[in-house]
């Protein structure tokens, strides 16, 4: 082999080694594995969430106004009443001896007042009488005046029995009212929901009035609803809300009640309010504070009952069948509405885009501008480490 051949199978031989050896380092580098999603369309709504409590609409406490034993109950809890239905009697002893008296009282008054009439009639003729002998001067002006005495004296006293008469009357028709108060009736249609009392319990009616029982319209509902005051600000009158009960969790399709938001109250609940006579009192930081929100739903089918907990979301805003993609693709929380994404390329390298944002959800947000559908963008990557997986044990 001459000397020409032996350098020509060197040079190639290293030029191989090099091409292996940057064959191996190339193969051996570390490289980025990209995780990406499509754009899609699909429904985004930005929402509130919070817990709230049934009660009905409409409902009424029904109370006793007069104090007694109660010998009658006639409905139960659940019963369906009619308005003008009579539902308790309390026994009317006391207050029928008092109208009783009352009566008598008057009667007696206007026997008196025919007494007295009587008595200024009489008084009225000896005046006259007197009057007649004095202008025959065959009487003393003392007599006279004595008369004109009887007569505004008869009639002083038919004035003051009338009075009494009138006081007389007016406390019989307030006694007669407290004896028509010995028998409740409905105020309302509706459906006994709680009776606080029982048969043959008395009741005391001399500072407050005791309540005995609660008639509620169970075809519509109103839910109380307590929203966090970091929250409060996004709530709005006539704003989409929604909720699902605790019971319908379990279901494959959860039953949906809508409605709008009726109002919201201006202030906390009484229990977190200040102490009265110090207003200026700071609520405790670690104490937090929610606001009271309310809507009405229908309840035709008896679906909702009283106390029931309701599961609320309230919707600030929405976005059908918009472009979407998820919150972990977003690059900057700078501008909440102006941010940017990393598109997956056909080559599989990364391109940096700007977006424009509309509304977002917890998990989602739509996509306004910056993006076509179908388009993937970047949600995470992995750093795959180098070396040649036969050289690794």
């Amino acid at each position: 082999m001459t000397v020409g051949k032996v350098k020509r199978w060197s040079g190639l031989g290293l030029l191989l080694v090099c091409a292996a050896g940057t064959a191996l380092w190339w193969a051996s580098r570390p490289r980025i594995e990209y995780q990406s999603v499509a754009v899609q369309r699909g429904d985004v709504e930005s929402t509130v969430t919070a817990i709230g409590t049934l009660q009905p609409r409409t409902y009424v406490d029904v109370g006793a106004q007069v104090s007694g034993q109660i010998t009658r109950l006639l409905v139960s809890a659940g019963a369906r009443v009619e308005k003008g239905a009579l539902l308790v009697e309390i026994d009317p002893s006391v207050q029928r001896a008092t109208v009783d008296a009352g009566r008598a009282s008057l009667a007696s008054l206007r026997a008196q007042i025919a007494e007295q009439q009587a008595q200024l009639k009489l008084a009225s003729q000896q005046l006259k009488r007197q009057q007649q002998l004095a202008a025959e001067e065959a009487t003393r002006q003392e007599d006279v005046q004595i008369a004109e005495a009887q007569v505004a004296g008869a009639a002083a006293r038919i004035d003051h029995l009338k009075a009494q008469m009138q006081q007389t009357q007016a406390s019989l028709k307030a006694d007669e009212a407290r004896l028509g108060y010995t028998r409740i009736y409905a105020p309302m249609s509706g459906t006994v929901v709680s009776v606080d009392a029982r048969e043959g319990q008395t009741l005391n009616a001399t500072y407050q009035t005791p309540n005995i029982l609660r008639i509620a319209d169970l075809t519509a509902m109103t839910v109380w609803t307590d929203v966090s005051e970091a929250d409060v600000r996004r709530v709005r009158a006539d704003m989409p809300v929604y909720f699902t009960t605790l019971g319908s969790a379990g279901q494959e399709q959860a039953r949906r009640w809508n409605g709008r938001v009726r109002q919201g109250l201006p202030a906390p609940p009484a229990s977190v309010a200040p102490v009265a006579g110090n207003a200026a009192t700071p609520a405790a930081a670690t104490k937090a504070v929610t606001y009271t929100a309310l809507f009405d739903v229908d309840n035709k089918d008896a679906e909702l009952l009283p106390q029931m907990t309701a599961q609320v979301v309230f919707v600030t805003g929405s976005a059908p069948q918009a472009l979407t993609l998820p919150l972990t693709a977003l690059q900057s929380e700078k501008e909440p509405q102006s941010q940017s994404v990393r598109v997956l390329t056909a080559e599989r390298q990364p391109e940096l885009r700007s977006v424009k944002l509309g509304v977002r959800s917890r998990h989602q947000v739509q996509v306004l501008d910056g993006v076509a559908e179908g388009e993937r963008v970047i949600v995470g990557e992995t750093l795959i480490p180098g070396g040649l997986r036969w050289l690794q044990w």
